[in-house]
């Protein structure tokens, strides 16, 4: 019982470090990471943002944040695999809890996002967020692209999202279409991947439909995703309904004939040439779950994004290391 503690997400003394406590006890933080509001120092900060007040089938992704948490404590800080590597030895992560919204007043929500998003972006950590309906990810987008210009896009999901809107909607199904009519996107470096619906208009962005990625391997998705951001400055969303339903039943418009969780995990997996600025995944809805499956599928796809942080900040302290090491000779 040496190494062993409890609630890491309350005790631990810093932001970095890792957590010796059973999976199946203790305070549930994303991956165990400390809950704070403070930012300082942080490589990412890890958000919550239960709304799902804008879907138009299913509700119960306001519950997702909690059930992704839960679900991550299987990853209990051994080398997380593929990376193999322990991620919190130098990536200072934190959880910072959940957006606080006016659930009487949903006009606001997207201005309360964007506000926090900014807050939280101000402090240069990488923002992860955990949705919530996919609606989130508009302000969130508005929020990224305020610091960092048109983005390159990159989106999982069995829906388009560009239905129409007039600037006005509270929809999960129209944000995408409004992010590129306000400048947020660029949709010439975007592409979404499993779409398996259709939509009135596509706005410019690269389609992978759900049969073509069904005879793709995970490397050429990723080459496709790759050569269609183009080095810009990218954003990531993940909707849950991108996967079959199979592996993703938990979910508010299950659509089926979508890719497994391995194809699309080990696609991930080959994006470190992605500048990725900012992160999602949304739609996780635990009441029409079985056995965690989906937020399992959740929990390991933003812990992913983590990984490819972790690399990408190992790969530059490699490289200042030897310029330093250059320098001394």
């Amino acid at each position: 019982m040496a190494n062993k503690n409890i609630d890491h997400a309350f005790t631990a003394r810093g932001k970095t470090g890792h957590s010796y406590e059973p999976t199946y006890a203790g305070a549930l933080s994303f991956m165990r990471r400390k809950y704070t509001k403070d930012v300082k120092g942080a490589d990412a900060v890890v958000w919550g943002i239960p709304f799902d007040a804008a879907v138009t089938n299913r509700p119960g992704a306001r519950f997702g944040p909690q059930a992704i948490r839960r679900a991550s404590a299987i990853f209990d800080n051994d080398p997380q695999y593929p990376f193999s590597r322990e991620f919190f030895e130098h990536l200072a992560v934190i959880d910072y809890g959940d957006c606080l919204l006016d659930t009487g007043n949903h006009q606001k929500t997207p201005g309360i996002i964007e506000r926090e998003a900014a807050k939280i972006l101000k402090s240069g950590a990488f923002l992860l967020s955990l949705g919530g309906d996919h609606f989130v990810t508009y302000p969130l987008l508005k929020a990224h692209a305020a610091v960092h210009g048109p983005l390159a896009f990159v989106q999982f999901d069995a829906h388009q999202d560009t239905w129409p809107d007039d600037g006005k909607r509270i929809d999960h199904g129209s944000f995408v279409g409004r992010a590129v009519k306000e400048g947020l996107i660029d949709p010439d470096r975007s592409i979404q991947v499993g779409i398996r619906t259709h939509a009135p208009d596509t706005f410019g962005i690269k389609i992978l439909h759900g049969y073509e990625i069904e005879e793709m391997r995970a490397a050429d998705i990723a080459y496709a995703i790759v050569e269609r951001t183009g080095g810009r400055k990218t954003y990531l969303t993940f909707d849950i309904d991108c996967l079959d339903p199979a592996f993703a039943p938990g979910t508010g418009t299950p659509v089926s004939g979508g890719p497994s969780s391995s194809k699309i995990l080990s696609t991930l997996r080959l994006l470190s040439q992605i500048d990725m600025v900012g992160a999602d995944v949304v739609e996780v809805a635990p009441a029409y779950d079985h056995a965690d499956i989906t937020a399992i599928a959740g929990s390991t796809i933003a812990m992913h994004y983590l990984g490819l942080l972790a690399e990408r900040k190992a790969r530059a302290e490699e490289n200042t290391n030897q310029t330093h090491a250059g320098q001394d000779i």
